[in-house]
């Protein structure tokens, strides 16, 4: 079997994975219990842990109580290898510390029908962005396998053309990676950041990429959102100079739950 490796473990996560499950175990044991329903989806950061990782186990935490979660679609930006298309890696599987997580097939079929999709295992190789929430689905939704997209230069209707194909119904989970401003002094990544959320809870695309370095899959998910009714809401949000960083030149993070709306389509997967 195919398995892709962990490429950043040991930089932005622990790559021990008796101190793996701690941290992350003891991050989501920080997120007080919410709303019992669990979200469609949700956006989360993908920064080392010691910047976000208290950011994205909001998200997660969310999510402690979804057993009816079968399946999930993960999307990120790329940072390392350009692309015009979303890809998909390629392989049955991918690695962290904690294990394999299995990767859906019959997702991965439906979405490769699709033109602008495709596989490369090099957008994937050196990739961060969908790998550190890995270890998070491994403690939240063990099992459960994960459709991962590395999306590239696309347009968002494009995304959420994908995303149509794969919505499913309760038992599919959507997990869009992306953090949100770069390298502002605090106060102005704070200002920024604020605007940059409140259009996210408005459901108003477009968001460009120096408000969010996952804007394209993050706009996506508002045009699918905005089409089956989500409703979203703000969980948590932080930079790095409140975590680990120098206030001089920070990055921004925030998780947000896009709640299924009274009449979330509950199709399976074509193709």
């Amino acid at each position: 079997m195919s398995v892709r490796p962990p490429a950043v473990a040991g930089l932005f996560y622990p790559g021990d994975p008796a101190v793996l499950r701690r941290d992350v175990d003891g991050l989501l044991a920080q997120v007080a219990a919410g709303p019992g329903a669990a979200p469609k989806a949700v956006v989360a950061p993908h920064a080392g842990y010691v910047y976000s990782g208290s950011t994205a186990a909001s998200a997660y935490a969310a999510l402690r109580d979804a057993d009816q979660v079968r399946r999930v679609v993960l999307l990120g930006p790329t940072h390392r290898v350009g692309i015009d298309a979303l890809a998909l890696p390629g392989v049955a599987a991918l690695a962290t510390p904690l294990g394999e997580v299995p990767v859906w097939a019959e997702g991965v079929a439906a979405a490769a029908a699709l033109p602008q999709v495709v596989v490369s295992a090099r957008v994937h190789a050196e990739e961060h962005s969908l790998e550190v929430h890995l270890p998070f689905l491994q403690r939240v939704l063990p099992g459960v396998p994960v459709v991962p997209l590395a999306v590239g230069r696309v347009t968002p209707e494009q995304v959420a053309e994908v995303l149509e194909v794969l919505w499913g119904g309760p038992d599919t989970l959507i997990v869009v990676s992306s953090d949100l401003s770069h390298y502002h002094e605090y106060a102005e990544a704070r200002r920024i950041d604020r605007a940059t959320i409140d259009q996210i809870l408005d459901l108003a695309g477009p968001l460009d990429h120096e408000q969010a370095c996952g804007a394209t899959p993050v706009n996506g998910l508002l045009v699918a959102a905005r089409r089956h009714g989500l409703a979203p809401r703000l969980l948590a949000a932080c930079n790095s100079g409140d975590t680990a960083g120098d206030r001089r030149r920070v990055v921004g993070y925030a998780a947000v739950a896009f709640d299924p709306g009274p009449e979330v389509a509950e199709r399976e997967p074509q193709g």
